[in-house]
């Protein structure tokens, strides 16, 4: 891959980051609400709401108030908070550790759990084995992660009392939270790969390879799932994106300070600012994981070439 094409696909995500933070922006305005009074009460004077409101440039016309915010967004200031004037861009790089370690751990598991039950799928296609993996990712795919989440608290936090059930208190209360992730996407891993698996089995190189004398072993890890794991790259990196993102309802069930808290908080308060601020880090985190993602095809598949 050619740093010309790397640089060609960062040019051309400008203007999708610039669509999402327009959209945004017209959505959080269009929203029900003035955060002034939020700020200031709802019995304040009209005085009160009318001075603070050209204090934070609210009276200002649409395009100008986008228009400041991309100019400082580029020079890495996402502005203050409307709620509690602090600097956003430091609120995103406080949490953002939190969200990343929960991301990775979930990612791990992802890979560990959908991996192992779709291989061991493939190779035991329409056995008991094979019937039993897919009934669990069939299962795993349906269930809404908060109910997994509440089950999850209910078992290992109070019936067990082995993990915290909300709140961040080190390495242990990322677990619970890990685990439900992983074993939701996990399960559309294994899935993918029963199927890509099963599809490059089938390949004539893989019947040349067994008709060869190789072990099973040799010819399943270095023929079959080195071209069965491009479409399993590209969901596992559509995931990781979207955990950086904050998977907002399970940092929400969990009560874990991510940055989907901002979000959340910054939605209710109509914080513009904070939300704005926030889903540019999303896209951000999307773009970059999309162009990690055609890095990683280039390196197993050599034939893959980008013009």
């Amino acid at each position: 891959m050619s740093y010309t094409y790397i640089i060609r696909r960062i040019l051309a995500t400008i203007p999708v980051l610039l669509g999402v933070s327009l959209l945004v922006f017209l959505m959080l305005h269009a929203i029900p609400g003035d955060p002034v009074r939020l700020i200031v009460g709802e019995f304040a004077p009209q005085e009160t709401v009318d001075a603070i409101t050209r204090q934070l440039g609210l009276d200002r016309p649409l395009h100008v108030q986008f228009f400041n915010f991309l100019s400082n967004a580029v020079r890495g200031d996402l502005g203050r908070s409307l709620i509690t004037n602090r600097d956003i861009t430091q609120e995103i790089v406080n949490r953002f550790p939190l969200t990343f370690k929960i991301a990775v751990l979930a990612v791990l598991l992802q890979i560990i759990i959908g991996l192992g039950l779709g291989i061991m799928a493939a190779l035991n296609h329409r056995k008991i084995l094979d019937n039993v993996a897919m009934i669990g990712a069939l299962l795993g795919v349906s269930m809404p992660s908060f109910w997994l989440a509440l089950l999850l608290m209910l078992v290992f936090g109070v019936g067990l009392k082995w993990l915290p059930i909300s709140g961040y208190f080190g390495f242990k209360s990322l677990i619970l939270p890990a685990v439900t992730l992983g074993l939701l996407t996990g399960a559309r891993i294994a899935r993918m790969t029963r199927s890509s698996v099963l599809e490059v089995l089938n390949q004539d190189f893989v019947r040349t390879a067994r008709a060869k004398g190789l072990k099973e072993r040799i010819v399943i890890y270095k023929h079959v799932l080195k071209n069965a794991l491009i479409p399993i790259v590209t969901l596992v990196g559509m995931s990781f994106g979207s955990l950086l993102g904050g998977a907002i309802i399970t940092e929400t069930v969990f009560a874990l300070p991510g940055i989907a808290q901002l979000a959340i908080n910054g939605i209710n308060r109509r914080d513009f600012p904070m939300v704005q601020g926030v889903v540019l880090v999303i896209a951000v985190s999307f773009t970059l994981c999309n162009l990690l993602v055609d890095v990683v095809y280039s390196v197993l598949d050599p034939r893959i070439r980008y013009e």
